[in-house]
């Protein structure tokens, strides 16, 4: 009984030590990879995860609520690795993880389906479940291009944080409109600093300029089409534009003025359905 209990610590204390020194030779390889040098990282990763880096993979970044997330999601990804036969490069970063996978391979399936599976999950009442995770994913990319890998997951972590998602991949802020992005608290603070002077002019009953400046600015500073999309003259609307100069202390005439008035409206808009 004795020597049993023995030989199964001793089976544990060696497979501790041997995922450690897994860890610390990945935790080499990205940090080669990371560092632009691809051929010592492949000399060093060997047959371990030497066939990871041969192929096209994805690289992402994970936070955890608390500890059990990270060890929920790294099992479960671990698992399909193991069972389709892929290499998977875990790193710990803190209170984080970095993993390279393979791309469309099953371990990055079951980090979409795990963090699918989260997002339909009704959230618990007073705050996240421990078991609770945000994951950025890269776009497919190379060993040549993990510096630029790293930088997607990141950006799309934090997109993840501020949209409450489980997981967004970066591949859809490409794809997609920057509009949601301006759902962003500190965004909503410049437009509402921007236009607070405006709101202020219209709520004493003086002109209709806010809304007078949105229909100009989406005829591309068309004088006859934003007046008729407004029922008003040319005339009346170039006075109106003139007052919006005068007020903000901004020239029209500037494209980043316009620019950044144009998203300020849009991130008033966005807000508004939330404040009703």
């Amino acid at each position: 009984m004795h020597s049993a209990v023995a030989l199964l610590t001793l089976t544990t204390a060696r497979s501790r030590s041997l995922q450690g020194a897994e860890q610390r030779l990945g935790a080499a390889v990205l940090r080669m990879l990371l560092a632009g040098q691809p051929d010592h990282a492949r000399a060093v990763a060997g047959d371990l995860y030497g066939g990871l880096l041969d192929a096209p993979f994805r690289l992402l970044i994970a936070e955890a609520a608390a500890p059990a997330g990270f060890d929920l999601l790294t099992e479960t990804m671990e698992a399909a690795a193991a069972r389709s036969g892929e290499a998977l490069l875990m790193v710990p970063e803190g209170e984080r993880v970095v993993v390279l996978a393979a791309d469309g391979g099953a371990a990055v399936a079951a980090c979409a389906a795990y963090a699918e599976a989260q997002d339909d999950r009704a959230p618990r009442e007073g705050g996240t479940e421990d078991s609770d995770v945000v994951v950025g994913l890269s776009a497919p990319c190379g060993p040549i291009a993990v510096s630029a890998a790293y930088k997607q997951a990141e950006q799309a972590l934090s997109v993840a944080r501020r949209r409450g998602r489980a997981l967004v991949e970066h591949e859809e802020l490409a794809a997609g409109s920057v509009l949601p992005l301006l759902a962003d608290d500190a965004v909503r603070a410049f437009a509402d600093g921007m236009l607070r002077a405006l709101y202020e002019h219209d709520a004493k009953g003086r002109g209709d300029l806010v809304a007078s400046l949105r229909a100009w600015l989406s005829r591309h500073g068309q004088w006859d089409a934003a007046a008729a999309d407004l029922g008003v003259h040319r005339h009346t609307l170039r006075y109106r534009m003139r007052r919006v100069e005068e007020i903000l202390g901004r020239s029209l005439d500037d494209p980043d003025v316009r620019m950044e008035l144009w998203l300020a409206l849009k991130a008033t808009e966005a807000a508004a359905p939330a404040e009703g």
